[in-house]
This record gives C-alpha cells, sequence and structure tokens, in this order.
C-alpha cells in the first residue's frame, strides 16, 4: 500500500540545496557585514571592528541623495510607461486572433532576451540619428524597453485565464468599454499589473548596462556605485547604499511574489 506521507528529500540533495544557497546569498551578507566595518579603505576580513557612522556619513552626502532622486525618478515613470503599453499589448495579444500575432509577441518580448550591452548600443545609436539629447528621458526610454515586457508577461497570462464570457456578459447589461475595464476586466487584472510593475521598478532601479549607453551627465544609483568602486572614497559608504538597493529591490520582488501567488484564482476562469 502507498503511503500518503510525502517522501523527505535525500540527504546529498539536502547538502547541494544547501551549498547553492550559500553561494548565491553570502557574498550579499557581506554587503551588510561591510557596511558597519571600522576600515574605511580596504575589505579586510575579518573586519577589525564595527560602527554605525557611516549612515550617518552617507545620509549627509548629496551626490548620494542626488543619484537615488535620479534612480526612484527613472524607475516610476518607466513602471508606468510599462503599465499602459506592457497592459495594451497584453490586451492585443490575448484578446484576438490575426495573422502574425504569435511574432508579435515574439518581438515585444526580445528586449529582455537580448544582452543589455545590444540594447543599449542600439538605443545610442538611434538617439544619435535623431539627434535626441542624453538626458533622464533617454534613459526612462531605454529603462522602459525591458520594464514593458515584465508587465506584459504578467499581463497577458491573466488575461488568457479571465473568461472571455465575463466581458461578453458586461456588454449585453448595457455596460460601455470604460465600465467593462473598470468593474470586469481591472479586478481580474489587478494584482497582475502590480506584481508586473513592482517587477519593473525593481529591474529599473537596479540596472547598469542600458543606463551606460544612454545617460548623459546624470547618474543613477548603480552608475554611482561603479563609479565609486573604481576611485575609492569611504568605502563604507557604498556598502550602505548597496544594502540600501538589495532592500529596495528585495521588497517589490517579495511583494509581487504574493500578490501573484493566488494568480490561478481568477473570476469565472474556466467558464
Amino acid at each position: 500500500m502507498r503511503s500518503d506521507r510525502k517522501a523527505s528529500a535525500p540527504f546529498g540533495l539536502k547538502v547541494a540545496t544547501a551549498c547553492g544557497l550559500l553561494f548565491l546569498h553570502v557574498p550579499i551578507l557581506l554587503i551588510f557585514v561591510y557596511a558597519f566595518t571600522t576600515e574605511d579603505k580596504t575589505y579586510q576580513w575579518p573586519p577589525p571592528g564595527f560602527t554605525t557612522q557611516w549612515l550617518g556619513v552617507t545620509w549627509n552626502r548629496p551626490d548620494v541623495w542626488e543619484a537615488l532622486t535620479v534612480s526612484v525618478k527613472v524607475a516610476a515613470i518607466a513602471t508606468l510607461i510599462a503599465i499602459v503599453l506592457g497592459t495594451l499589448c497584453a490586451a492585443a495579444v490575448s484578446g484576438s486572433r490575426f495573422f502574425g500575432r504569435e511574432v508579435i509577441s515574439l518581438l515585444i518580448i526580445l528586449p529582455i532576451a537580448l544582452p543589455g550591452i545590444i540594447t543599449g548600443i542600439s538605443l545610442r545609436s538611434a538617439f544619435s540619428l535623431m539627434d535626441i539629447p542624453f538626458s533622464t528621458w533617454t534613459i526612462v526610454l531605454g529603462h522602459a524597453t525591458f520594464c514593458v515586457v515584465v508587465v506584459y508577461n504578467n499581463a497577458v497570462a491573466r488575461f488568457r485565464r479571465t473568461s472571455g464570457s465575463l466581458i461578453e456578459a458586461s456588454y449585453d447589461l448595457g455596460a460601455d468599454g470604460f465600465q467593462t475595464f473598470r468593474h470586469v476586466i481591472l479586478p481580474n487584472i489587478g494584482t497582475a499589473l502590480l506584481a508586473g510593475g513592482m517587477l519593473a521598478f525593481a529591474l529599473s532601479f537596479d540596472e547598469v548596462i542600458v543606463t551606460t549607453f544612454t545617460a548623459g551627465q546624470q547618474q543613477t544609483l548603480p552608475i554611482w556605485m561603479l563609479e565609486e568602486l573604481v576611485r575609492p572614497r569611504q568605502r563604507p559608504v557604498t556598502n550602505v547604499v548597496a544594502m540600501v538597493v538589495v532592500l529596495v529591490t528585495l521588497i517589490p520582488i517579495v511583494a509581487a511574489y504574493y500578490l501573484t501567488r493566488e494568480g490561478d484564482q481568477v473570476s469565472g476562469a474556466g467558464k
């Protein structure tokens, strides 16, 4: 007779899993350690001592605040563009059948599949040909290319699980397009859009390669960190900023996971 109890994973598999997790996360934990070290010139191990003074030093660095402001502004605008365009693309691809639909779907997701350096070079060439000056807006456009894909992937999956009969019933009951979107479609895809937007914000916030090719004199936080590592000045400050980036990036990713965990529960699904 077969037991209903789940078989325990082999010991070797557990060890391999633990080693994999350590390999992935120990370097990140070191960032937190070096953010509080008393040594400000080298990465000495073990740290000679610990202090919280670098939190105050980082807080009072205007260049950090300028870079943070640019990063938040770029990520917020790129995410907003991605939500609008990604949702419209997902609605078009999932809501109708037409010749070349799969090709269009492939072209939409292509920017996130290409190496970032290819996207960066192509965008820089395009901006130069059109005489568009490099600024915060060129960074936004560069980030929006891959942020759209994240929102699209979340939205199109939810659209395909949403029953078309709900939309038809809404129209039959006299609702117009806006009312149908507000009261029927949006409640069904809202969490998917929110999760996609959070992931898009996180990706934009810590993007480096595309930013390098599309930025002018502006510095996002990741670019600032790279320059600080090349020309070290108070190394723990860089680690404090890196620690903040880890936390800022982690929050939307975890939130997106919990929002999409029950994504199969869609009103009218399968009807």
